[in-house]
């Protein structure tokens, strides 16, 4: 007998789900949930179909069509692969099919590839503002940057090696610098400290917790007086800053300067930001490119930046004093006769010059990278201060000296040497 009030509790029966059939190697999931195979990939597209009867009766596309359209090839765009096909970033074919076609058509005439040449930064630097602007992630950069070495390399291999100028030593040489680059810069595309390993704990924060936050970023401003009157989690926001979060003032010690990020849900140390791109907070974040560069990889993207130079220059010596011979590299630069006679000295010293304009934009951000480091400030902190007017700024702001966290040229390069490796100060602890 059970007592009154009392009742049993019932056994919820499981549903059993049906068990999914494993997919094979040419079957997807697609962005609707139905099962479909890479045989279909050009069947039942209407969006595609209804772009096509506007372009043929000139008529204009809307913008939501060509989004629609760009979804659906990059869903559908797909290879074999085991337990269902693997999708393919549509950003990283664009440089596999143009950049062999672009450099083959500018060795053709010296007319040829001054426009070519000159065309590919512009396009390159134009789809860069576009994709920051939208805030996108792309594969665009890194595949071209990784293409670039690797054909740069073949044509090393099939065109100057085999006229006899380049020994097995300076080859070797060669080839351990394109190793040597590809493993800083896999060192690079890692972790760059992030602190999203921390959200789920900062997102547990109660609201007593989060005024005993308000209550000592006032105690913080009453002790120093050049802080914002509303405390640590103010509501004053930069341009590049996402909504709902805040930030203080330039002038307030490094102590004052935590902050609550709304996007990441956690309290932000001193130097951290979120970026726009990655969609998370990074540690003494200083910029993104073709991966997020922070205080655990910042170390990893000078030394790629670093041997890249070196390997590329080292290159375009060897393959011009292969093609131009009994002249100085910097003469054969410029005046080469007889380049053009031939298909292959052509292609070479149409590559020599694509190494040289890559070259020297790496040495810009590698220079750029030097004298920030030498004053111990961060791209990110460069252009806020650019924006704000605040800060030392020197030859036309390429040098630019916030004097916050300067303190002398050895301390600032000894604390970026051993960016890393200190323990890291759980910015949650102050709560308790």
């Amino acid at each position: 007998m059970t007592q009154k009030g009392s009742m049993k509790p019932v056994k919820k029966k499981k549903t059993e789900e049906p068990e999914l059939e494993p997919l094979c190697c040419c079957e997807y999931i697609d962005r609707n949930g139905e099962k479909n195979h890479v045989a279909t990939c050009l069947c039942d597209c209407q969006d595609l179909d209804e772009g096509c009867d506007r372009w043929i009766t000139c008529k204009s596309l809307q913008p939501e069509t060509c989004e629609r359209i760009m979804d659906t090839i990059s869903d559908r765009l797909r290879i074999p692969w085991l337990r269902g096909a693997k999708k393919v970033n549509i950003s990283i074919i664009p440089p596999l099919v143009l950049l062999p076609v672009f450099l083959h058509v500018a060795s053709w005439h010296f007319l040829l590839g001054v426009v070519v040449l000159t065309s590919l930064p512009v396009l390159a630097l134009w789809y860069y503002y576009l994709t920051h602007r939208r805030k996108e992630q792309t594969l665009f950069f890194l595949s071209l940057g990784l293409f670039s070495l690797g054909y740069m390399y073949y044509v090393f291999l099939q065109e100057v090696v085999p006229k006899g100028r380049v020994g097995p030593v300076q080859l070797a040489v060669l080839t351990c610098g394109l190793f040597l680059i590809l493993l800083a810069l896999h060192r690079a595309k890692k972790n760059p400290g992030y602190l999203s390993n921390l959200a789920s704990s900062d997102r547990s924060l109660s609201s007593s917790q989060l005024e005993c936050l308000n209550r000592k970023g006032q105690e913080k401003t009453k002790a120093f007086p050049g802080a914002d009157m509303s405390g640590s989690l103010n509501n004053r926001t930069t341009k590049d800053d996402p909504k709902g979060s805040s930030r203080m003032p330039a002038g307030s010690p490094t102590k004052a300067k935590e902050d609550w990020c709304a996007k990441c849900q956690l309290v932000r140390p001193a130097r951290a930001w979120h970026c726009r791109i990655c969609g998370i907070c990074v540690r003494r974040m200083d910029h993104h490119c073709v991966c997020c560069v922070g205080e655990s990889n910042h170390q990893a993207f000078i030394l790629a930046l670093l041997i890249f130079l070196l390997t590329s220059v080292y290159g375009i010596t060897l393959t011009l004093d292969t093609i131009c011979r009994d002249r100085s590299v910097f003469t054969a630069l410029f005046y080469c006769p007889g380049v053009y006679a031939n298909y292959s000295s052509a292609l070479s010293f149409t590559c020599v010059w694509y190494s040289v304009i890559i070259t020297a934009g790496m040495a810009y951000i590698f220079l750029i990278q030097l004298i920030n480091i030498s004053y111990n400030v961060t791209e990110r902190e460069v252009q806020q201060a650019l924006r704000q007017k605040t800060g030392r700024r020197l030859l036309c702001g390429l040098i630019v000296d916030t004097g916050q966290y300067n303190r002398g040229f050895l301390r600032n390069w000894h604390q970026f040497s051993t960016l890393g490796t200190r323990a890291f100060h759980h910015p949650a602890e102050d709560i308790v």
